[in-house]
């Protein structure tokens, strides 16, 4: 195994440089790597005099790996040999592994070479020795709550009931009955864990992985719990109750801990995360902590500084005088009507009134006269 693994490292260090072929930095952009192989190109094609054949396909292979960002992502990681470039050079080339070219799916590796995990695993722990038992832990669930704007400005509580994997009743999420008869597990022969062979271009490696079927345990019961076929959870409803603060925001995600899929013979829960979703209001838009609101309001009461009635988003109702002197193209500011802050529902926002003028829809002489009259003052 340390022979194997020192051959490995080796390649890497006599391995060609891509990014010394291309005299760029290892942190360089794709258009800074274009740029590199377009001035080399030109410099060292063969049709050109003085150029370079030997030199030029070098530049070009350099060229094919560092301008695709998923080759230059595995020869970052593990050199040229994984990427099954063209041979030549220094170091190992891919043909040193068979003479016909580098093909992982030939020694068992998938495209992701994600098994490369599991026989350095192997290099460095699971060559014999109890595993430690683990069970499938359940799945985190996600939901989504709707609520009021008022429901938001109050708080609210909400009962959700939905279905997922619960503890089986029966066996009380073990699988069996407490009493059971343990027996050594068949698949493997009571030890726990299970030995498997991979054939890698290293060689072929043994490795030792938990047994299923036990869970690492070593032994299983006689008979399994019928309700739940030893699994330890069983389809059903689930019901929880969320508290929503005053003040929660749209979008913002409320999380409880343990009310999600339960686990395989008490592997743990996963969470339950309501997501509220707060209706758009007929009255009122909020901007953060803040309310915005249209109110229609006669010209006569601005004049005589007539008191205004509003109604809240919590449903009550405050007066309010708008000023002569106030500028209606502006929003009218009334602090502390707005809406709570999340963790401090004493402390909130303002609300800000845009001020529509009614007018009358018809004038009598009178009236006429007496706006005359105003219009004389004013001037």
């Amino acid at each position: 195994m340390n022979c194997c693994f020192s051959l490995f490292l080796l390649h890497f260090t006599l391995m060609e440089d891509y990014y010394k072929t291309l005299n760029i930095s290892r942190s360089a952009s794709e258009e800074e790597v274009k740029k590199a192989y377009r001035k080399l190109a030109h410099k060292h094609h063969p049709d050109k005099p003085g150029g370079n054949e030997k030199k030029f396909k070098e530049i070009n292979e350099a060229y094919q790996v560092l301008s695709n960002k998923e080759k230059r992502a595995q020869y970052d990681k593990f050199g040229r040999v994984f990427e099954g470039a063209g041979g030549g050079g220094g170091g190992y080339s891919a043909q040193g592994f068979g003479g016909a070219g580098f093909d992982p799916s030939n020694f068992g590796f998938n495209g992701d070479f994600a098994d490369l995990g599991d026989i350095f695993e192997g290099f460095f722990g699971g060559f014999g020795g109890r595993t430690r038992t683990t069970y499938k832990h359940g799945s985190d669930i996600e939901m989504i709550q709707e609520i009021t704007l008022e429901e938001a400005y109050r708080g609210t509580k909400r009962h959700i009931a939905f279905k997922t994997f619960i503890v089986c009743g029966a066996c009380n999420g073990i699988g069996h009955k407490k009493d059971a008869e343990m027996i050594d597990c068949a698949a493997c022969a009571g030890k726990g864990e299970v030995r498997e062979e991979k054939r890698t271009f290293f060689g072929n490696f043994a490795q030792v992985k938990e047994c299923v079927t036990c869970g690492g345990r070593g032994r299983v019961p006689k008979e399994a719990c019928k309700t739940c076929g030893g699994e330890g959870k069983i389809r059903g409803e689930r019901e929880v109750s969320v508290d929503i603060s005053a003040g929660i925001e749209d979008k913002q995600i409320i999380k409880i801990q343990g009310a999600g899929e339960s686990g395989e013979r008490g592997g743990g829960n996963g969470d339950l995360y309501v997501v509220v979703r707060v209706r758009q209001h007929s009255v009122f838009k909020r901007v953060k902590n803040d309310l915005l609101v249209e109110k229609e309001v006669a010209i006569t009461d601005i004049l005589l500084e007539k008191k205004v009635q509003v109604r809240g988003i919590g449903g009550e109702t405050f007066e309010l005088v708008v000023p002569t002197n106030f500028d209606v193209r502006e929003k009218l500011k009334v602090s502390g009507r707005g809406m709570p802050k999340l963790g401090s529902p004493r402390e909130k926002g303002d609300m800000f009134i845009s001020i529509h003028l009614k007018f009358p829809k018809k004038l009598s002489k009178k009236a006429k006269d007496l706006i005359e009259e105003l219009e004389k003052e004013l001037q």
